[in-house]
C-alpha cells in the first residue's frame, strides 16, 4: 500500500486506465483510496463514499441479474445479489484491479491480515464506485460494475453453492434472521448412524432431513425448503 499523501501522476494514470475512467476531479480519486488511519491533511478518507457505492453497486447489479435471469424468482435474484455485492467479490475485484497497490493506510492498518484486510479492500472497491458515480454519472460508474461484474454474474453456478449457503443468504435478504437447525433424532448403529434435522425459518414452514450425518441431513433440510419456496427448481437437488 502506498505512504503517498496523493498519488502520483503517473500511478493515477495507470490506475484510470484500469477503470476506464478519467477523473475530472482527481481528488475523488485520492479520497477513494485513502483510509481514515492515513490521517491526511485535506481531502478526508473513503467512508463517506463506501456508503454510496455500496448503494450504486447493488443498484446495477440488481439490475444486471433482473435482466440476465429473466426466469429466475426473487429469492434466486436475492441470493445471487447477495453473492456478488458481498466483500468477498468486492475484494475479488480489488486485487483483480490491483488497488492494493494504491491505497493509502496509516501504519497500524498496514499490519492487518486475513478478513480484515480482505474488509478494507472491498470498502475501497465500493468507495472507487461512489468517485466514478459522482465524477462521471450513473451510466459511467454502471460500465465500470459491468466490466467486473458481468462475467461474475454469468456463471452458472453463480447462485449455486451449497444448499445452507443459499438458505441463509435468502433467510437474510427475505426475513434478516438467520435459519436454525435442530437435531431431532439419532437412529442406528454407530457404524451406520441416522441423524434427523430440521431447519426453521420463522415465518415459514420447517423442512427435515434424514442421513447419515448432521451435516448432511442439515443440508437435505434445506435443499428441501429451497425447493418448496421456488428458490431452487428440484431438478437441482444436490448441486
Amino acid at each position: 500500500m502506498s505512504k503517498a499523501q496523493t498519488l502520483s501522476a503517473a500511478d493515477r494514470t495507470r490506475l484510470e486506465a484500469l477503470i476506464g475512467h478519467e477523473f475530472a476531479e482527481k481528488e475523488r480519486l485520492d479520497r477513494a483510496l485513502t483510509h481514515a488511519s492515513a490521517r491526511t491533511q485535506k481531502g478526508g478518507n473513503y467512508e463517506r463514499l463506501e456508503f454510496l457505492g455500496d448503494r450504486v453497486l447493488g443498484l446495477c447489479v440488481a439490475e444486471l441479474l433482473f435482466r440476465t435471469f429473466g426466469a429466475a424468482t426473487e429469492g434466486e435474484l436475492s441470493v445471487r445479489l447477495n453473492q456478488l455485492v458481498s466483500a468477498d467479490t468486492c475484494a475479488e475485484v480489488a486485487d483483480e484491479l490491483g488497488l492494493h497497490l494504491f491505497i493509502r493506510t496509516g501504519a497500524d492498518v498496514k499490519k492487518l491480515t486475513g478478513k480484515r484486510m480482505m474488509n478494507v479492500r472491498a470498502d475501497v472497491v465500493e468507495s472507487l464506485i461512489a468517485a466514478i458515480y459522482l465524477d462521471g454519472g450513473l451510466e459511467v460508474s454502471r460500465r465500470f460494475i459491468l466490466k467486473f461484474w458481468e462475467k461474475r454474474a454469468a456463471r452458472a453456478d453463480g447462485a449455486r453453492r451449497d444448499a445452507k449457503t443459499e438458505l441463509q443468504e435468502w433467510s437474510h435478504a427475505k426475513f434478516g434472521i438467520t435459519p436454525i437447525y435442530r437435531v431431532e433424532e439419532r437412529t442406528g448403529p454407530d457404524h451406520d448412524p441416522r441423524f434427523t434435522v430440521t431447519v426453521e425459518v420463522a415465518g415459514v414452514q420447517p423442512e427435515t432431513g434424514i442421513e447419515r450425518s448432521k451435516r448432511a441431513a442439515e443440508q437435505v433440510a434445506a435443499t428441501r425448503m429451497l425447493e418448496r419456496e421456488g428458490i431452487w427448481q428440484k431438478s437441482s437437488a444436490g448441486n
